[in-house]
């Protein structure tokens, strides 16, 4: 397959984002794609910001990364958080550097949400930020339960509930607390930020499998970091001071851990768990990129060559290159 030697970029500013499911295959594809496209990653993945969790997010090792530069892995510390708008602001920054440097900024991963704040360029400095306001439904829904509160976001912000999972609290106080400040729902806001369009040129690429097949690959990848000691990378958390309900804790295949660690539940009985959310998140994540009509969908169930060649015939379609 011809490399991109001798050739250069047809446009300014380009980005090409790669998303889907978790296990399917996305880090393998990218950096395979960055070495023909002298591309560099950024990942898109809101719990391989932290450090020193490695095993449980999946993060690609010095080895897998083949020389390929990545960025927005191991920018936080476990009892930071990291929310959307720094991931944006993060993001961005990363994306300069690379341009600035004649390279092609690939994002890549899985959380939607993170993806799509930068690609619609959604701002959030609008929104002024009510500690009060969030201790206070944070309260009840330790005492009514969250679903009251979802409820509450239906009535108010039927658009914003639609793409809000129902036990989703942070995102859920979050549009609450936007209502509450400014008197408009968080689906207002950001289809006003939406108007304001980027100063990006995305490319967008959704890579997904059989059902049957990705979820065998999802079920093989949690006995796989059991294996490569997950169990041990959580206690090593804990025991650095992490506390069981810090943002980075409540990851899939953390909180399942945590919940054995305070004997809630069997080790047996943690594996089950991990691998029935992580199949549920995986249908969670193909549900919102069908959404958005901007993404090419490849079938990661053919030869890696052929979906790699598909890719680039599919670039230079659009004339990504000259």
């Amino acid at each position: 397959m011809e490399e991109l030697e001798g050739r250069g970029i047809h446009m300014k500013n380009r980005v090409l984002v790669v998303v889907g499911p978790t296990a399917v295959g996305k880090t393998k594809l990218a950096i395979e794609i960055a070495k023909k496209i002298n591309g560099e990653i950024i990942s898109a993945d809101s719990m391989q910001v932290y450090k020193y969790m490695d095993i449980g997010t999946a993060k690609p090792t010095l080895e897998e990364m083949q020389g390929i530069r990545h960025y927005m892995i191991d920018v936080f510390e476990p009892n930071e958080e990291c929310n959307v708008a720094k991931y944006k602001e993060m993001a961005e920054e990363c994306i300069e550097e690379i341009l600035a440097r004649d390279k092609i900024p690939m994002i890549v991963g899985g959380t939607g949400l993170y993806i799509n704040t930068v690609v619609d360029n959604i701002q959030f400095s609008e929104t002024i930020t009510d500690w009060d306001y969030r201790a206070k439904l944070d309260e009840r829904a330790n005492s009514e339960g969250v679903e009251v509160l979802f409820k509450e976001l239906q009535k108010i912000d039927s658009e914003a509930a639609k793409k809000i999972h129902p036990n989703d609290l942070r995102r859920i106080i979050r549009a609450l607390e936007v209502y509450n400040s400014t008197g408009n729902p968080i689906s207002y806001h950001n289809e006003l930020s939406r108007q304001k369009p980027s100063k990006y040129n995305f490319t967008m690429i959704g890579l997904n499998m059989d059902r049957t097949d990705l979820y065998k690959r999802i079920d093989q990848r949690v006995e796989k970091m059991f294996e490569q000691g997950l169990l041990a990378e959580v206690r090593c958390l804990v025991e650095r001071g992490v506390s069981l309900e810090n943002t980075c804790m409540q990851g899939l295949g953390y909180k399942e851990i945590a919940d054995y660690i305070e004997g809630r539940i069997s080790l047996e009985e943690t594996v089950e768990i991990i691998k029935r959310n992580s199949r549920r998140y995986a249908k969670r994540q193909l549900t919102w990129f069908r959404r958005d009509k901007r993404i090419e969908w490849l079938d990661m169930n053919e030869d890696l060559e052929n979906i790699i060649k598909k890719i680039m015939n599919y670039l230079d379609a659009k004339d990504y290159f000259i």
